[in-house]
């Protein structure tokens, strides 16, 4: 049996089974992690949903912004934003029972044998790993009950913008739920920067790569993350016990596959032809990060 970490999909359906071929995935007895992002911005979002969802035991999914993005527009009845590619999604016959699975998947995984976490986006340097799980099951909790609607309603926004225990709420799940799936830069202080989005260099003097925070609680945990598609090293190497898998398939990069049951991992990936054209920003990164071989 194998297991992969997959980075993200964001509806690239075809690109999926291609990575899928190039690995000799065996739906029988491998697995698949997913680190969130299934859908949106791609072509087929429809597609990817019923494929993995099919998978059942053989696949697991962490949320990523997204993911609760389509939830929020299918249940809070939110017209799509203007590059938003769920059409076919919220009008296909097996809507509801997609959304009803996707909100029941997990915010972060930790598989205890392999010693292995999995997420979304990052972890706040204040937090250890069992301090992390206990706050992801928090906000599982709610989108997983009848409650759910709500918390989308008091989802979107920046603030608070500092970790206090005493949070309570919307505003304490909010914080949680970005730090799980918005983060990338942040303080010393961990105060994060949600629109920072290029890659190292290009931030603010006083940011910091979440990962890069001197003596984080979780420095000593291996943890697999996608979301931040810019970064240099995604899909290549690791860096402070980090795997970064998001290698910008959506815009003509990579798609990667980590195997992660043996030991050193291993990076496999498919190039893409790309659903979006990229931002002016990512041109250079992309270049350099399609000579991988496959």
């Amino acid at each position: 049996m194998a297991t992969y970490a997959i980075g993200d999909v964001q509806g690239c359906f075809d690109d999926l089974k291609a990575l899928l071929t190039h690995i000799n995935f065996n739906s029988d007895c491998d697995q698949l992690w997913f680190c969130g992002d299934l859908v949106n911005r791609g072509p087929k979002s429809l597609e990817t949903l019923r494929f993995i969802k099919a998978l059942e035991s053989n696949a697991i999914t962490v949320l990523g912004n997204h993911d609760l993005h389509l939830l929020a527009t299918a249940y809070d009845h939110k017209k799509p934003g203007r590059k938003d590619t769920f059409d076919a999604l919220l009008k296909a016959d097996d809507a509801e029972e997609l959304f009803d699975w996707l909100r029941h998947q997990k915010m972060i995984h930790h598989d205890k044998e392999l010693n292995i976490t999995l997420l979304h986006a990052g972890i706040h340097p204040h937090w250890d790993l069992d301090k992390t799980l206990e706050l992801a099951k928090e906000v599982e909790t709610v989108l997983q009950s009848k409650n759910h609607i709500n918390f989308y309603k008091h989802m979107y926004g920046d603030k608070p913008f500092h970790w206090d225990d005493s949070l309570s709420g919307w505003l304490r799940y909010r914080f949680i739920t970005n730090i799980l799936t918005r983060l990338r830069y942040c303080d010393t202080q961990g105060k994060p920067s949600l629109n920072a989005k290029g890659s190292p260099g290009s931030q603010a003097s006083h940011l910091f790569p979440w990962y890069e925070i001197e003596n984080r609680k979780t420095q000593n945990d291996r943890i697999i993350f996608g979301h931040w598609s810019t970064l240099p090293h995604a899909g290549k190497s690791s860096i402070n016990n980090t795997y970064a898998i998001d290698s910008g398939c959506l815009w003509g990069g990579l798609l990667t596959a980590l195997r992660i049951d043996v030991e050193p991992f291993e990076y496999f990936h498919l190039h893409c032809p790309g659903a979006q054209k990229p931002p002016d920003q990512y041109k250079k990164k992309l270049e350099e990060r399609n000579k991988i071989k496959e």
